[in-house]
């Protein structure tokens, strides 16, 4: 006759009152072939009612290893609810093999091994929606075997700092997205609280911790949402910080965006810690709001947080926004006015340029498609000047220009490494680099060279101005000082893009070399002003407001895109990429020499010039060695491939900014 389930939990809880032992052993082949069903489902495990019979009584105890008694009630509603209801208790007990229990209080649960080997079995049953849910868990424990947590405790090293059942309670873990764990998530302090009771209670008068515990606020920052839930590790590793830095961009989405725009956070998304993270400023377990007056970032106490990292900080720093939004004028006005003008300049320049290159490149490529190129140097006209190249650029100026190319691709790869710090490019190049320290280092090198050149050459001129400043043509053919010719000439040049007029004539400074030219002045005043600012906070704050690094800094990184895209894409196609100049490199600028044939055809007014007085023959050279010209092709080629490199790494970086802005 078959044997009820309940009938069977009534004979164990009888026997286990009475104190004689019951044990199971299905698994190990002990029940008898001869008795049956009945035999079987007597021999089975014990299902979880068995258990809860005493195990269910509120208050029911048992005396531990240490002597004390140890509550080990579980309610059975709570439980069933649980994502662990559905199974048997001694699927986790497994050295329980008899009721009444032996060495009570010494029972082991291994959860490691137990989601281990489960996952595992549905691995090979393929069971893929269980393979799934398992698998999570299973990852889950990784992480948490390379946490402080599993580490041995430094006390008493036969045990780990943490363990599953000291954070989880096995009998009640339950669902993501359940009601009753959302109300499970409020008491994760509490829980965290009894290793870590100094920092609970630092939390508890906290924003953080008032909308937690006394507002019961599900959304407000608990401890897993700063420290994660299983890899958590030492905060004072540079890893952790980083790590506990995004955690506070998953609630605070704006301010973290906005902090990710500073240098503090692109250091940070670099993947360095040594920057201020939202901790430095804010704190940590304490954490107020910031109109508290015991807020670090209160207004009375923000110089004093400035001076951690910035001993000589003045009040400046005081107004400085750490979090300015610049599409926010309200807020943020001198921020969106910079932004604003400097996009419209972006805009201006690319469309005006951009589109003079398109119509150039076709209007002489069709040119030359019907041979309608400049006409040559005669040799019949002047025989003597066969095989003879005019000297344009001296040695001094050879040298600045390459010194100049080196230390204005420096400061690109450096300035927009960091500029660009979320592409997935950055990280990789600053490795290379060494550190944004390292990066920092060679930037601000590169743009002392870079400046040094740029006052040296207006030494150079003043000096040459200042011994015929009397007599000095300012708007001569051999002067850099726009004059109303230019305009005229790019008139023309328009007119031609469109077949309407023969093509300028040009003197010794076309119209686009005299941009290049004073294009340098503007940036330098930008980007070396800025950087200036930047480099020198503590005296940048002494005689200006805070929110001058905010406009700095967007002002410095804006028009380092301008000029870095203008460099790589204008001023190579007008020296290396136009039909005329096929294939490149143009190398004037480290032979410093030009054949007759392409000076004559590219400065046409001053060739006849020197022709009509005589003085050509001053200016000839023989032809550059074979040897030079060599070596400043591949010079020239592998600038010019590392300056589009550049291009491409700038707008990879722009066009992901773009759409991380939305």
């Amino acid at each position: 006759m078959r044997v009820s389930r309940l009938a069977m939990r009534v004979v164990l809880c009888v026997v286990c009152l009475a104190g004689a032992p019951v044990t199971w052993a299905a698994e190990a082949g002990s029940a008898e072939a001869g008795n049956g069903k009945a035999a079987e489902e007597a021999a089975a495990k014990p299902d979880n009612a068995v258990c809860l019979a005493c195990h269910g009584n509120e208050g029911f105890t048992a005396p531990a290893a240490d002597g004390q008694m140890r509550p080990l009630h579980v309610t059975k509603d709570k439980f069933e609810n649980s994502v662990h209801g559905k199974r048997f208790c001694v699927e986790c007990h497994k050295d329980i093999a008899e009721i009444p229990h032996k060495n009570i209080g010494q029972h082991k649960v291994g959860c490691v091994q137990c989601h281990q080997n489960l996952w595992e079995t549905a691995q090979k049953e393929n069971k893929t929606r269980e393979f799934a849910k398992l698998g999570a868990v299973v990852k889950q424990i990784y992480r948490y075997m390379k946490s402080v947590h599993a580490r041995p405790n430094i006390e008493d090293q036969s045990r780990t700092n943490a363990t599953c059942y000291n954070c989880h309670d096995a009998h009640y873990v339950y669902p993501t997205g359940s009601t009753i764990r959302a109300e499970w998530r409020l008491s994760i302090p509490n829980v965290c609280g009894k290793c870590h009771s100094k920092e609970r209670d630092a939390y508890v008068t906290s924003v953080h911790g008032d909308e937690v515990m006394w507002k019961a606020n599900p959304k407000a920052a608990i401890c897993s949402d700063c420290h994660t839930t299983h890899e958590i590790d030492d905060p004072q590793m540079d890893s952790i910080k980083l790590v506990i830095t995004r955690n506070c961009g998953g609630c605070h989405e704006e301010s973290y965006e906005t902090y990710t725009k500073t240098y503090h956070g692109q250091v940070s998304t670099l993947g360095y810690a040594y920057t201020a993270k939202c901790f430095d400023c804010h704190g940590n377990h304490g954490i107020q709001r910031v109109r508290d007056p015991n807020s670090t970032v209160h207004p009375d106490n923000r110089l004093t947080t400035c001076q951690q990292c910035h001993k000589n900080a003045t009040k400046g720093f005081v107004t400085f926004a750490p979090h300015g939004n610049a599409r926010d004028y309200d807020r943020y006005p001198y921020m969106w006015i910079a932004a604003t003008f400097m996009i419209a300049l972006l805009v201006a320049v690319f469309a005006f340029f951009w589109t003079s290159m398109a119509l150039w490149f076709y209007r002489e490529y069709k040119d030359r498609r019907e041979r309608k190129m400049r006409p040559h140097v005669l040799t019949d006209e002047l025989p003597q000047l066969q095989g003879k190249y005019y000297q344009r650029f001296g040695l001094g100026w050879r040298i600045a220009h390459l010194a100049l190319a080196l230390s204005v691709m420096a400061l690109v790869l450096t300035g927009m490494s960091v500029l660009y710090a979320e592409s997935p490019w950055a990280p990789v190049v600053m490795k290379q680099l060494g550190s944004p320290k390292v990066a920092a280092l060679v930037h601000r090198t590169s743009a002392v060279i870079f400046l040094t050149i740029f006052f040296w050459q207006l030494i150079y001129f003043a000096s040459r101005i200042g011994r015929n400043w009397k007599t000095f043509d300012w708007f001569g053919p051999n002067s850099l000082v726009p004059r109303l010719q230019d305009i005229k000439d790019m008139l023309a040049m328009f007119r031609w893009f469109f077949g309407q007029g023969p093509r300028p004539l040009f003197d010794r400074w076309t119209y686009w070399e005299k941009f290049d030219y004073w294009a340098v002045f503007w940036g330098v005043a930008i980007i070396g002003g800025s950087g200036l600012m930047l480099w020198f906070p503590n005296a940048t704050a002494s005689v200006l407001p805070g929110w001058v690094f905010n406009v700095a800094t967007l002002v410095h990184g804006e028009e380092a895109i301008l000029a870095a895209v203008f460099l790589f894409t204008v001023h190579f196609f007008n020296n290396h990429f136009r039909p005329d100049k096929l294939p490149p490199p143009d190398i004037v600028m480290f032979t410093g020499a030009v054949s007759l044939e392409e000076f004559k055809r590219e400065h046409t007014l001053e060739y006849g010039r020197l022709v009509e007085t005589g003085q050509l023959e001053k200016y000839l050279v023989d032809a550059p060695s074979q040897p030079m010209t060599l070596g400043s092709k591949i010079l020239g080629i592998t600038l010019i491939i590392f300056g589009l490199i550049l291009l491409i790494l700038v707008v990879i970086g722009f066009t992901g900014s773009l759409t991380a802005d939305g």
